[in-house]
């Protein structure tokens, strides 16, 4: 079977600036991910979250790293540029993943809760 290298975007926003609510929309973000690609943690290369400034409770990244088998996916977080009246309490992913090449046309961006605003040609219908 031939693998391919694959980028899959997806983005959430969370109520308040708490560790509480952004570990809900975190985990949300990666169920659904994992779900909705048949993904599993074995085959993503890298995964970057970027978070709005007024997010700053934990780290998405060491979210990430409780679920099962993700504590050896590399993993960073950094802090999004801020454009004024962009859409707040925002992260966003951008992964890298093996997949099969049958798989590779059936990728599914995740995009939740307010963030479904921002691209709203890769929101499943």
């Amino acid at each position: 079977m031939a693998w391919r290298v694959q980028a899959i975007r997806g983005a959430t926003t969370v109520s308040r600036n708490s560790i509480e609510a952004i570990q809900e929309a975190v985990t949300e973000l990666l169920d659904e991910l994992e779900a909705n690609n048949q993904l599993k943690p074995e085959q993503i290369i890298s995964a970057t979250f970027s978070v709005t400034r007024d997010l700053d409770a934990i780290f998405p990244a060491a979210i990430a790293r409780q679920r099962p088998h993700w504590n050896n996916v590399p993993l960073l977080d950094v802090q999004q540029m801020h454009v004024e009246g962009s859409l707040e309490y925002c992260i966003r992913f951008l992964m890298y993943v093996n997949m099969p090449e049958t798989h590779a046309q059936k990728i599914v961006h995740t995009y939740l809760r307010e963030a479904k605003k921002l691209r709203p040609d890769l929101v499943a219908k």
